[in-house]
């Protein structure tokens, strides 16, 4: 996974999970993932160390992929928007025994939730 990626599924598991973490990790998450700031300028808006901010970094990436791991929110709302999509398409098709189909999919899927 490049970088791009790895920031890009951060970015999705802190929207999901972002509340789980400090405040302190909060910040200094959104300050490196969305306000684009360097560990340095972190670290002196913090007063802490840049080895402090890449710790706090590191930990609250590791925390988000573990909320992940054990609560599966990303990767439920992937297989749903999925199976809508798969939905959609059959209706603008008019593919409509197929849509049935995968309507009774996606419902099945959500009862096992």
């Amino acid at each position: 996974m490049n970088e791009l990626e790895k920031n890009e599924k951060l970015g999705d598991l802190y929207a999901y999970y972002g509340p789980l973490l400090t405040k302190g990790q909060q910040s200094y998450f959104e300050d490196y993932y969305y306000n684009d700031l360097s560990l340095g300028e972190i670290a002196d808006n913090h007063h802490v160390s840049r080895q402090a901010v890449y710790d706090n970094l590191k930990r609250s990436s590791k925390a988000l992929e573990n909320y992940e791991d054990k609560l599966h929110m990303r990767r439920d709302y992937k297989n749903i928007s999925d199976k809508v999509w798969e939905i959609a398409w059959a209706v603008d098709h008019h593919q409509i025994d197929e849509a049935h189909d995968e309507i009774g999919n996606l419902l099945h899927e959500l009862g096992e939730m």
